[in-house]
């Protein structure tokens, strides 16, 4: 699972990327789930919970550029 710790070590490109890869990976899981063929249910929730992630980190350096 990836922290957010490591995530906030990222520049704003990586963090683009893994937002996009995680979304990704996402519509594929709920894809499989949907034709009943998801072998791990789990992996919506960690999926969704690191797409929250990124886009908190995203929005506390939106934040932080406006107030400076």
């Amino acid at each position: 699972m990836t922290k957010a710790t490591s995530l906030r070590e990222m520049s704003d490109e990586q963090l683009e990327h893994e937002l996009r890869e995680t979304q990704q990976s996402l519509f594929r899981v709920r894809f499989q789930s949907a034709t009943e063929r998801n072998d791990a249910p789990s992996n919506v929730r960690k999926l969704r919970q690191i797409v929250a992630r990124v886009k908190t980190i995203q929005r506390e350096r939106e934040i932080s550029a406006a107030a400076s």
